[in-house]
């Protein structure tokens, strides 16, 4: 009997010892499957944002920088790289999604300064446009 209730403490003692210990929460952009974007193709309402979220985290664990060709989509993976052309000017931009939104009913995709800046948008703030996926980074 005691022989019993002495492996029993021990049991339970050594139960909660563990040789690897658990990784801590890591944020990191996590490559878009091919699969899951083929094809994908969508128009509507962009936007951009900049100087207020300059040098703060995405949702994706990267720091946002205003002045790289990325961009806020909802449902996205991140990694996936859009083709942006807006259907006002017919001028297009290469992105990466990186972070999560917009946040504003009817908006599709929020772009980065520098993409808003390439496709001509920045004066008006919004522009039609159409996204094509073609890739992961």
């Amino acid at each position: 009997m005691r022989k019993a209730a002495a492996s029993a403490v021990l049991l339970v003692l050594f139960s909660g010892c563990s040789l690897v210990s658990s990784p801590a929460y890591v944020y990191r952009s996590v490559p878009a499957s091919a699969a899951i974007v083929s094809g994908f193709i969508q128009r509507g309402a962009a936007s951009w944002y900049g100087r207020q979220f300059h040098g703060r985290p995405t949702a994706s664990g990267e720091t946002y920088d205003m002045n790289d060709m990325t961009c806020a989509h909802r449902t996205l993976p991140f990694g996936t790289v859009l083709l942006v052309t807006n259907l006002d000017n017919g001028l297009s931009a290469t992105v990466r999604v990186n972070d999560r939104g917009p946040y504003i009913s009817g908006r599709i995709i929020d772009l980065s300064r520098g993409a808003a800046s390439v496709l001509g948008i920045i004066s008006t703030g919004t522009a039609q446009v159409e996204l094509k996926a073609v890739g992961n980074e």
